[in-house]
């Protein structure tokens, strides 16, 4: 359900984070934050992520992101911040 208040932030992910269990790392972090939304492997070998919910619970997750502790190895993060447009229900894995 979206709050008063909530963002969206939309990641992409860069580095071998591909069958490393990055995507079920981050939607622990984001279930732990609070957050719904998704994170996809693309066919180029990025991870995209979409969280919403409050914007300091984003800005956590886009910490944790870019801080080194994933699984894998991330060469760099490209965030995007905008207004939420849809309710996602949980956060999933695709």
């Amino acid at each position: 359900m979206l709050e008063e208040g909530d963002v969206r932030l939309t990641a992409w992910v860069h580095g071998y984070v591909q069958g490393v269990g990055f995507r079920w790392w981050t939607r622990s972090r984001a279930l732990e934050l609070g957050l719904t939304g998704f994170a996809s492997n693309r066919p180029d070998g990025r991870v995209q992520i979409v969280a919403q919910g409050p914007r300091d619970a984003c800005q956590r997750l886009l910490d944790l992101l870019q801080g080194g502790g994933t699984p894998g190895h991330v060469d760099k993060v490209i965030s995007d911040w905008s207004e939420p447009t849809d309710a996602f229900t949980g956060f999933k894995e695709r």
